[in-house]
């Protein structure tokens, strides 16, 4: 991707982070920081999804959802908010956007960890837009539907695997430049216009 986006005339640089530690998460904005200066738009979209039966008791696994799809977005935000906050203040858009899922609404067997990890990211959100309006910086949270990233990669059971594998041939999903189409839209609203929360699907989910 870096590559098609310099080969296009753009600038792009890749920076790998895990959000689960803070100490990689302030090496890249500081990577970022020395290649582009501050930013404007923040698209938080780290996650991993461990679907398994709740009275399995899989600590390791809740865990590591909640580390990842709860604390390390809210890293993000602790990382990037000043910049957002500085942007905005100068009069440039400043854009927070924070990718959740359906699953922050929609109850499916042994996905319930998931869910809740998804319904706090959603509700963060929503009071973030609380601190950060007034200052003008917006908070977009997008909620996709079954979509093809690397996330159903990480089920190891049968059931739930059987289970999405039944749902992508019966509705089929949403490709990864889909969603980021979704992004690019509501952070080219003009800066007072804040899409505040859209829910995205294959046009076959109910």
């Amino acid at each position: 991707m870096v590559e098609k986006i310099r080969a296009d005339g753009g600038e792009a640089l890749a920076v790998v982070a895990d959000v689960t530690d803070d100490a990689s998460v302030e090496a890249a904005r500081d990577l970022v920081h020395e290649t582009f200066g501050a930013v404007d738009l923040v698209v938080d979209n780290a996650g991993v999804m461990l679907p398994n039966p709740i009275d399995e008791g899989r600590l390791d696994e809740w865990q590591r959802m909640l580390d990842t799809n709860v604390t390390g977005v809210l890293r993000i935000i602790r990382a990037f908010s000043a910049d957002l906050v500085g942007a905005a203040a100068e009069g440039r858009t400043a854009d927070l956007v924070d990718v959740s899922s359906i699953g922050a609404h929609l109850t499916f067997p042994n996905y319930a960890v998931y869910g809740a990890t998804k319904a706090a990211g959603t509700h963060l959100s929503q009071n973030l837009r609380s601190e950060f309006g007034p200052r003008d910086v917006r908070v977009t949270n997008i909620e996709p539907g079954l979509r093809e990233t690397e996330l159903a990669a990480h089920v190891s059971s049968a059931e739930p695997s059987g289970q999405l594998d039944e749902m992508f041939g019966a509705i089929g999903g949403l490709t990864a430049a889909e969603v980021a189409d979704v992004v690019a839209h509501a952070s080219s609203r003009p800066r007072h216009v804040n899409l505040r929360q859209i829910m995205v699907l294959p046009t076959r989910r109910a």
